[in-house]
């Protein structure tokens, strides 16, 4: 991936900042409604990065989370979260060790979705989760010209050895897994402000993936219309970004 460490971050840091509201009012809604115990609900963080959903979600959770790169482990650690270098294909925890194992933006990457959720089901006492994943093919851009981008980012991701299709994929994913999910997705539409705001990291992104796509050159031609769609107020942009949440057949 062409990506260094820190441009992964920065983009981490904007799908947190994009879904943060939106992950606490699931959660909340979807768990804590029903929560009866009187402490926190324990939970894992599958695939947890430099914790910035961790973060999102400690005041209602006790959360711990685990992730295959030790430098985003131990970026974790130093912001005072509980974090261990781990494969999500291999969970290092008892049967139903925790009430609520989750992941986000992770499947799209791992080598075997049914494996690692099937690890999640299995650590889990309760509820199993993904948060967030995403659909790159239903990607919307327009006006018309821009429309390219949404395969410029498909191929990237693919490139790269992800799934850019795996949002329309969970229910599928879950039922291998015994498990029968409520699928849903993210409000995901941007306002001209907003939009105008995030348009250089925006770009910043689709360059990175045109970049693994070998399609530089193809993107670096769409720029001047999408700095005219920008100006004019007239660019449009849905990133479909889905969420499943199912609990184990003896809490359904």
């Amino acid at each position: 991936m062409s990506w260094d460490a820190k441009e992964m971050d920065r983009q981490l840091s904007r799908q947190s900042m994009w879904l943060r509201e939106s992950w606490m009012w699931l959660i909340q809604q979807r768990v804590l409604k029903g929560w009866a115990g009187q402490r926190r609900p324990t939970a894992l963080d599958v695939g947890c990065g430099p914790g910035f959903v961790m973060e999102a979600l400690w005041e209602s959770l006790d959360v711990r989370g685990i992730d295959i790169d030790p430098s985003a482990v131990e970026e974790a650690r130093t912001r005072g979260l509980d974090a261990r270098e781990a494969d999500a294909h291999a969970l290092p925890f008892e049967d139903g060790s925790f009430d609520l194992v989750y992941c986000s933006f992770l499947l799209l990457w791992v080598k075997d979705p049914s494996k690692v959720l099937s690890e999640m089901a299995r650590v889990s006492r309760d509820w199993v989760v993904c948060l967030a994943e995403p659909d790159v093919g239903a990607r919307i851009d327009f006006p018309e010209e821009l429309a390219p981008l949404a395969r410029m980012a498909e191929d990237g991701i693919r490139a790269e050895g992800g799934d850019p299709l795996v949002g329309r994929k969970l229910r599928s994913i879950f039922r291998s897994c015994g498990l029968d999910a409520d699928i849903g997705v993210h409000p995901g539409v941007w306002g001209v402000e907003k939009l105008r705001e995030e348009s250089e990291a925006e770009w910043r992104y689709l360059e990175l993936t045109a970049k693994d796509a070998g399609r530089s050159e193809a993107l670096a031609r769409l720029r001047p219309a999408w700095d005219r769609a920008v100006r004019e107020g007239t660019l449009f942009q849905h990133n479909p970004v889905f969420y499943a949440f199912a609990r184990k057949p003896s809490h359904g």
